[in-house]
């Protein structure tokens, strides 16, 4: 008997270019041809720069704390599993626990959040959704390891201290950050969003993916 397809991937990744945003001041992603088919070469050969930080990625503890986990040392577990994806409209631009308390999360440990009716790769969200602490507390009590958002950080745009992130750490959730969930149904899914085995870095790129279940 032939087995079943599988269902298709939505991915949930922004296309990596030179137009793509980054914060204020990071490093935008550009690469170089070093050798080319078209000009006699047996391969097509490319250096890329890029920020860690660059599209839908993965923070690192160290990234906030220092001594903390690389990105090359987090459990790879919570970046692979069922997830749930729900819209959220939070007030003054904070996902709280009023705005999420209404979610089925059973069986789910992994919740990802679209903040905004559409996204704009080339464009830096202004203003931007955070989570608040309050909400990292509320996912730690029904055991979410992972939370992701089409935002570009966790906390506020002029946070110094990062209370969100230093949350998500105490309590051992991971988090995703700049994820593109436009047109996406909500629903639960597979995600698979492995960050790379980079050592010693803050952050990894992500190639995020949702799979439908049967």
């Amino acid at each position: 008997m032939t087995p079943p397809p599988r269902p298709p991937l939505i991915d949930i990744s922004p296309l990596v270019d030179a137009d793509l945003s980054v914060w204020p001041g990071d490093t935008r992603f550009s690469a170089t041809d070093l050798l080319r088919i078209e000009q006699g070469a047996s391969v097509h050969l490319s250096t890329i720069t890029l920020s860690c930080h660059t599209g839908a990625h993965a923070d690192a503890p160290c990234h906030y704390l220092a001594g903390a986990e690389s990105i090359a040392e987090v459990p790879l577990d919570r970046y692979l599993g069922p997830c749930l994806l729900a819209d959220v409209r939070p007030r003054n631009h904070a996902v709280a626990p009023r705005d999420v308390e209404g979610l089925d999360l059973a069986g789910v440990r992994r919740l990802l959040l679209r903040t905004r009716e559409r996204g704009d790769r080339t464009r830096f969200p202004d203003p931007l959704t955070c989570l608040t602490v309050e909400l990292v507390e509320w996912l730690a009590r029904h055991d979410v390891v992972l939370v992701g958002t089409d935002s570009p950080s966790m906390d506020r745009f002029d946070s110094k201290d990062l209370p969100c992130h230093k949350a998500l750490y105490r309590n051992g959730i991971a988090n995703l950050e700049c994820l593109m969930l436009d047109g996406v149904p909500c629903g639960r899914y597979e995600l698979i969003a492995l960050p790379l085995r980079l050592a010693g870095r803050d952050a990894s790129p992500v190639r995020a993916v949702l799979r439908a279940f049967p």
